[in-house]
């Protein structure tokens, strides 16, 4: 597992912070897909981005691609769904390999009752939201949840440039579920790679969704190996 530990005093924290790494494979090569997992078998987490084209502007892929992902590799399964009306088919995702399900505050009227439906399946129950939509949305579903997913570029697309003011809704977060005592993972997602990833962590994130910086130039391995490298 490539679970790393920061050093004892980060630029905001003396306190080392384990950070697990997720590739996302929306950047990954699809024609290859068994072989760039087992590119990133050294990751924690294995990122699943869902879009449906209508809660964002674009269409991923959906249930095949999970199923064929979860049987070539062993790693987590961590399923964002960016779709209307998530709790349609929380159960689907779940049956083909999810370990994880995270939901958007904005995509569902009843996202406690989405949050309980993913924890009656058995699996780790996420939120998140756009990055312009105010933190407090998600604050009464903070007690109950597994995962909280900052948006650190708008979803939809990836290759964005990380919005810098996310870094103030990380330590917001991380305040918050601190108070809370809560040992949910703080992740991170667009725009993360080497040149921030420290910074990131060092606001608070436990866990680093990064996709065209490990599946670019030299190889997926070679790219999380910089990731990698980039927190020591």
């Amino acid at each position: 597992m490539s679970n790393v530990r920061l050093p004892g005093v980060t630029a905001e924290s003396d306190t080392p912070r384990r950070v697990l790494l997720a590739p996302s494979l929306l950047a990954s090569d699809f024609t290859r897909l068994g072989d760039e997992l087992q590119a990133i078998a050294g990751a924690d987490w294995a990122h699943v981005d869902v879009m449906d084209g209508q809660f964002v502007p674009n269409i991923s892929f959906g249930l095949p691609i999970l199923a064929a992902a979860r049987a070539a590799s062993p790693l987590f399964m961590d399923v964002h769904l960016m779709i209307d009306r998530p709790e349609r088919y929380l159960k689907d995702f779940a049956d083909a390999g999810a370990d994880g399900l995270t939901v958007h505050v904005e995509s569902t009227p009843h996202i406690h009752r989405a949050v309980q439906q993913i924890r009656e399946l058995g699996k780790k129950a996420g939120v998140t939201l756009n990055p312009g939509t105010p933190l407090e949305t998600l604050r009464p579903v903070l007690p109950d949840v597994d995962l909280v997913l900052i948006m650190s570029v708008n979803p939809g697309f990836g290759g964005q440039k990380f919005i810098p003011h996310s870094l103030d809704r990380i330590r917001t977060v991380r305040r918050w579920l601190d108070e809370l005592g809560s040992s949910a993972e703080l992740q991170v997602d667009g725009g993360v790679g080497p040149t921030n990833a420290r910074a990131v962590v060092a606001a608070g994130a436990s866990n680093l969704v990064a996709g065209s910086a490990v599946f670019g130039p030299g190889g997926a391995q070679a790219g999380l190996e910089r990731l990698r490298e980039a927190l020591k």
